[in-house]
């Protein structure tokens, strides 16, 4: 079985796992818009032309086609929706993309959307505004305390993403975080809704974790691993602390339920003195998943085994608890195929 990881980026880890997984029996394909460090590890790669691009999809077809290639698992957001709208188009010729479906994507992407899942669902989550008037109502009638968290409606990473302190402070981040989108690879996701493309969000102050939510094949959960984050760096998660926390395992079952995504779910969560909240969720593997691999889970050995036999191995669902764990950094030297 050969596999192609694509939107690889800095991603090296998870062409490691994928091809730990295969076991010699295929290879790992890594595609990305430009050369990237996971390119690099790969057994063989492809730059592709950017995610929007009309020919995008066409030609990764025709590369699949070319290379033999089983199976896709897309490793960056906004190749979601776009990969999940082609998954018939892909199986029909012999090819599973391993993504949610489009709806799912949309509402893990678009962060208003997300706000009005959760809260439809009985999960606690930070209010939300997507207008700035509202915004500043709510401030003024006392619904709204000072600190807000200005952000990217559509967001990935640490971009745009500011603490505003007081009215005037909220003001500048809003047209800041709005000029940031309009200059960045953001603005193919806002351009549709511009004018609401930045949201106003309460500030939750408490201990962040990282959960995985991980669902099989037909989107039936299978396990949720959770960490402390104690350290981030550019939006990712940088050192953690695995945690056998029964009531976020708990409300990581029941969101999989309600969501029913497939393959990996990244989410972040907020613990306060009495409240549990649900920040933001990302419908594929996210910048934490090594930490849930070094405590002992194997998920890409799981979705390889699914696909392979339709069943896995219990034991790849391991998860040792009580483990720290940081990242490092590590040189590469270019290897040209």
């Amino acid at each position: 079985m050969n596999i192609l990881l694509t939107s690889a980026g800095r991603r090296t880890y998870m062409v490691d796992y994928f091809k730990k997984a295969l076991n010699g029996n295929g290879k790992v394909f890594a595609a990305n818009s430009h050369f990237s460090p996971a390119l690099n590890v790969a057994d063989d790669y492809v730059i592709t032309p950017l995610i929007y691009d009309e020919n995008y999809i066409s030609f990764l077809l025709e590369y699949v086609k070319k290379k033999d290639i089983h199976a896709i698992i897309p490793l960056f957001d906004i190749d979601l929706p776009i990969l999940a709208k082609s998954k018939d188009l892909f199986k029909k010729n012999g090819v599973i993309v391993i993504v949610s479906d489009y709806e799912v994507t949309q509402i893990c992407n678009d962060k208003w959307k997300s706000y009005n899942f959760l809260v439809q669902n009985g999960f606690n989550t930070p209010s939300t505004y997507v207008d700035l008037k509202k915004a500043k109502n709510a401030v003024e009638k006392g619904f709204l305390d000072f600190p807000v968290v200005v952000k990217p409606r559509w967001g990935m990473g640490s971009i745009g993403i500011y603490k505003a302190d007081n009215l005037l402070e909220l003001e500048v981040f809003y047209q800041k975080v709005k000029k940031e989108i309009e200059d960045s690879y953001l603005q193919f996701e806002s351009r549709a809704e511009l004018e609401q493309a930045v949201l106003v969000q309460e500030w939750v102050n408490g201990q962040e974790y990282g959960l995985d939510i991980f669902n099989d094949l037909e989107g039936r959960h299978l396990k949720t691993f959770v960490k402390i984050k104690t350290a981030m760096r550019s939006g990712e998660t940088d050192s953690a602390i695995t945690e056998n926390h029964t009531e976020l395992q708990n409300l990581g079952k029941k969101l999989s339920e309600k969501m029913k995504h497939i393959g990996n779910m990244d989410s972040d969560w907020f613990l306060t003195e009495d409240k549990i909240y649900i920040l933001e969720m990302n419908c594929r593997f996210g910048g934490g998943y090594p930490f849930t691999h070094l405590a002992g889970a194997n998920l890409p050995k799981v979705l390889v085994d699914l696909l392979n036999f339709n069943s896995y191995e219990q034991e790849d669902l391991n998860f040792e608890d009580g483990l720290k764990m940081m990242k490092t950094i590590r040189p590469l030297k270019i290897v040209e195929k």
